[in-house]
């Protein structure tokens, strides 16, 4: 049996990967940040470098 640690942040436009430990969760989804389990409001970005969400 594998445990899954990570996942890809559950954000559509994001591309980071978040360790489900210290995910942010919303909705029983992992997100990378406040930013994005928020929906990104006032269009605030997750600030991870690489990231354009």
């Amino acid at each position: 049996m594998t445990t899954v640690s990570q996942m890809k942040c559950a954000c559509p436009s994001c591309l980071c990967i978040v360790d489900l430990k210290a995910a942010v969760m919303a909705n029983d989804k992992p997100y990378c940040s406040e930013a994005c389990a928020q929906g990104h409001p006032q269009g605030t970005g997750c600030g991870h470098s690489g990231c354009g969400c």
